[in-house]
C-alpha cells in the first residue's frame, strides 16, 4: 500500500465479513479519485461483494479491473442502477456530480456511498436531504481521516470509555502533498471540487463532531488562501477554520497543500483532543522521523503516559456496520444527520471563510 500519494492511497484491513458471499452485491460508478479503491477494500473487506463498474472513461475502468478483475464493466450507468441486484452504489466522482449521482441512486432505490466531499454546494444537501428522507435510502460518505484510520478508530473507543472525561478541545491538522503534474483539471476548479474547506475540510470537521459527541455545532471563524500558486489563481492551498459545538467543546483545524517532498507520507495528519481527565495525540499515517508505519495514539492521564502502536490491531467496524444498515435499515455505522452536519458545517466554513491574498500586507 503505497502512502506518498494521497489520492491513491487505498488502506487495506482484515476479512472481516458480516454477511455471506452474494449477500450484498454493490457497484462502483465513477472513478475519477483514487479513494474508490479504499472504499471497495472497506466494502469488501466486510463481505460486500463488488460485482459492477461504470466510468466513461475506458481507461479508468481498465485499470479498476486490473485490481478487482472479477468485477464486470457495465456499459452504461443505467445498466447498473436498472440492476435489481446492485444494493449500494459507491463513487467517487468530481465532487460537483456526486450529489446528482446519488439522487439518481436513490431514485432506483439504491442506497449510495460517497467518497468526501458529498456536496460542493448547501442546494445540494438540500435537495439530498429532502430526497433521503422521501425514499428511506441512505447516502453515506467516506469521512476516511477517521473511519479509515485505526488510530482514529481507537481514540473513538477511548473516548466512548470516558479516557479523557468530557472532551473540551480537538485540534485537526491535515496537510496534504499536492503531486500537481498527476492532477485533473478539475482539481483546480472550486466550483468542481467544493473549495479546501469543503474538500479536505470536511474530514476534520466530522472527526471533531465524532471525538467531541457534538450533535450542533457552528462556525466562528475561516479562512481560505492561494499562497504558492498562481498559476491556477482559483485552487486554494490553505485554509482553517475555528468551531464551537452546541456542548461547549471548540475545535480548531488546518489544512493544506504543502506537505514537503522529503516526508515519507502523503501527510503527516494528526488530531490532539484535550478532555478534563487526560489527552489524546493521533500521528495518523507516519511518527515523524521515527516510524512510517503510522497509526500511533498517545494519551497522557492521571496515571502516567501511554502509547499505543494499533496498525493491524483494530480494524475498520464502519464497514461492516455500514452493510448491516443498508441490509437491516439500521444507524450502526453513522446517523445520517451526523453525516449531513458534517458536510453542511465544511459548506458553511467556506461560504463564510476570509480570503487571503499572496499579496496581502502585513496587519
Amino acid at each position: 500500500m503505497q502512502k506518498t500519494d494521497g489520492m491513491n492511497y487505498a488502506p487495506q484491513g482484515k476479512a472481516r465479513p458480516v454477511c455471506v458471499p452474494g449477500e450484498f452485491p454493490f457497484a462502483a460508478i465513477g472513478l475519477d479519485h483514487g479513494h474508490i479503491y479504499g472504499m471497495c477494500n472497506g466494502l469488501r473487506e466486510a463481505g460486500g461483494t463488488l460485482e459492477w463498474v461504470f466510468d466513461p472513461d475506458p481507461a479508468k475502468v481498465a485499470a479498476f479491473r486490473k485490481t478487482y478483475p472479477e468485477v464486470k464493466a457495465a456499459g452504461t450507468e443505467a445498466e447498473i442502477m436498472e440492476n435489481p441486484r446492485v444494493k449500494l452504489v459507491a463513487s467517487a466522482a468530481i465532487p460537483c456530480q456526486r450529489a446528482p449521482l446519488g439522487l439518481r441512486a436513490m431514485d432506483h432505490g439504491k442506497d449510495f456511498f460517497a467518497d468526501k466531499p458529498p456536496f460542493t454546494s448547501l442546494e445540494q444537501l438540500a435537495v439530498v436531504r429532502q430526497k433521503t428522507a422521501a425514499t428511506g435510502r441512505k447516502y453515506a460518505v467516506y469521512y476516511s481521516e477517521r473511519l479509515h484510520v485505526e488510530a482514529a478508530v481507537y481514540a473513538g473507543q477511548l473516548i466512548q470509555q470516558g479516557a479523557l472525561g468530557r472532551v473540551l478541545q480537538v485540534i485537526g491538522l491535515g496537510p496534504h502533498r499536492l503531486n500537481a503534474p498527476t492532477r485533473p483539471d478539475w482539481f483546480w476548479d472550486p466550483r468542481q471540487y467544493g473549495g479546501i474547506l469543503v474538500d479536505i475540510g470536511s474530514h476534520q470537521i466530522e472527526q471533531f463532531l465524532h471525538f467531541a459527541g457534538a450533535s450542533e455545532a457552528r462556525v466562528l471563524h475561516s479562512k481560505v488562501a492561494n499562497y504558492n500558486h498562481p498559476e491556477h489563481p482559483e485552487f486554494q492551498d490553505f485554509g482553517d477554520a475555528t468551531l464551537l459545538a452546541g456542548n461547549g467543546a471548540t475545535f480548531y483545524f488546518r489544512v493544506d497543500w504543502f506537505t514537503p517532498k522529503g516526508a515519507s507520507c502523503w501527510g503527516d495528519c494528526r488530531a490532539m483532543i484535550l478532555g478534563t481527565e487526560g489527552t489524546l495525540e493521533l500521528r495518523k499515517y507516519l511518527d515523524l522521523a521515527r516510524d512510517a508505519q503510522g497509526d500511533h495514539v498517545y494519551l497522557v492521564d492521571h496515571a502516567g503516559e501511554h502509547h499505543w502502536a494499533v496498525n493491524g490491531q483494530v480494524g475498520f467496524p464502519y464497514f461492516g456496520q455500514l452493510i448491516q444498515d443498508c441490509l437491516n435499515r439500521t444507524e450502526l455505522a453513522m446517523s445520517q444527520r451526523h453525516a449531513f452536519l458534517a458536510a453542511e458545517l465544511a459548506l458553511q466554513a467556506q461560504a463564510q471563510a476570509v480570503c487571503i491574498t499572496s499579496q496581502a500586507a502585513p496587519v
